[in-house]
């Protein structure tokens, strides 16, 4: 299987070095990313929805609610690493939630909302933190500790991942 289909913008990198400039950007680009996927989403017919983005991937409709379902999952986990000392997240299985009906076959837009809704709390509690919030760690059970920071730059990788997944099944990925 082609790297170039299954990570179209990279596999995530963490710029432990980056600082304040790219904690920023990633906080940004957390803002920005409901627009972004709205964007994106909408542009789709229904067969592109039902359309897999690579040979054995998920389909467009699928991407889109599991966004919705990984990214209430990465607020609320922020959102533990803030209030618990190193708490152990759950983990949960991605692909058995992205085979659920809701995922598979339920319209898009409650999704997209959900988002959105997401995003905006989300980006708020962000761009309110003092610095030395984002050096708190969550454990994950597979990955081990985890900083803010590191979970602020994934989910800004994130996004951006599965957008392009979005592009590729609209041909529009360049």
């Amino acid at each position: 299987m082609s790297d170039a289909l299954r990570y179209p913008v990279g596999r995530f990198v963490f710029d432990e070095h980056g600082g304040a400039d790219v904690r920023r950007a990633a906080i940004s680009a957390i803002g920005q990313f409901p627009q972004a996927l709205r964007t994106a989403a909408t542009a789709l017919s229904e067969t592109q929805l039902a359309t897999p983005y690579r040979e054995g991937g998920w389909t467009a409709r699928q991407v889109i609610h599991h966004v919705a379902d990984s990214h209430l999952n990465a607020y609320i986990r922020t959102r533990w690493l803030l209030t618990e000392d190193r708490p152990t997240l759950k983990a949960y299985d991605e692909k058995a939630w992205a085979e659920l009906p809701d995922a598979a076959l339920s319209p898009i837009e409650p999704s997209l909302a959900l988002v959105e809704a997401i995003h905006q709390r989300w980006a708020t509690l962000l761009e309110a933190l003092p610095d030395e919030a984002f050096l708190r760690e969550i454990v994950h059970p597979e990955r081990g500790p985890m900083s803010l920071d590191k979970l602020v730059q994934m989910y800004a990788w994130h996004g951006r991942h599965h957008i392009a997944h979005l592009q590729i099944v609209a041909g529009t990925h360049a």
